[in-house]
């Protein structure tokens, strides 16, 4: 199924925009959405609500193939379920993120749920976002982008985003955090964050989104 072509693809590093701005490319191009970032959080929630041992990668496979994972688009929300209890809030806290590339770096865990992303994807025109669209789950899309942002606005964005929901932060910290990830993902041994060869790149640090979501519409128009 890595033949799947028509998807747009979009790749980046945290707080760059991914998935908002997928959201809305995909709005504008009625295709499925697909945001590859919560099938991780997702899987990592569940390991750790059923205690499993971090540090045992079969013990995290075998959890993320046991789990029921539902992914459906709901008045304009991105609702997650698992085993049908909706975790769409519950899989964005610290703990998750700082957890997560424990199962972000499992062969076995992205084994299945490449899996499962390339299922969803040959369903129908899609726009997926993660950190290895264009290169490992849909190497032959037609329209690849690489979204970026400087780490000050990526952290800045991110800030703004646990502010409005009541969560404290230290800047710092979370500069730090996303820093950590940034290098755990673009050094991890499997399907490590890097652009695409043919993946166009779009700054985003100074722009707005809908400045990005129009040049990316643009330029799925023209290869699709």
């Amino acid at each position: 199924m890595n033949n799947i072509t028509q998807i747009i693809a979009i790749d980046g590093p945290a707080g760059a925009g991914k998935s908002t701005v997928a959201r809305k490319v995909a709005e504008a191009m009625n295709y499925a959405f697909l945001d590859t970032g919560a099938m991780y959080r997702a899987a990592t929630w569940w390991a750790l609500e059923q205690g499993i041992n971090l540090d045992d990668p079969d013990a995290l496979a075998d959890a993320t193939r046991s789990m029921k994972l539902e992914l459906n688009e709901e008045q304009g929300v991105l609702r997650v379920r698992v085993n049908s209890r909706d975790i769409t809030d519950a899989i964005r806290t610290q703990e998750v993120t700082r957890q997560i590339y424990r199962l972000d770096q499992n062969a076995q865990v992205r084994e299945h749920l490449v899996e499962l992303q390339r299922v969803f994807g040959g369903k129908a025109p899609t726009v997926a976002e993660g950190r290895d669209m264009g290169t490992v789950v849909f190497p032959k899309a037609r329209c690849k982008v690489f979204l970026d942002a400087s780490l000050d606005e990526r952290t800045r964005r991110r800030a703004a985003e646990m502010t409005a929901k009541g969560v404290a932060i230290d800047l710092d910290v979370l500069k730090a955090e996303i820093h950590d990830r940034d290098e755990k993902t673009r050094t991890r041994a499997v399907a490590p964050l890097r652009r695409a060869d043919d993946a166009v790149l779009v700054d985003t640090t100074n722009v707005t989104i809908q400045q990005v979501v129009d040049s990316i519409v643009q330029l799925a128009r023209t290869r699709l």
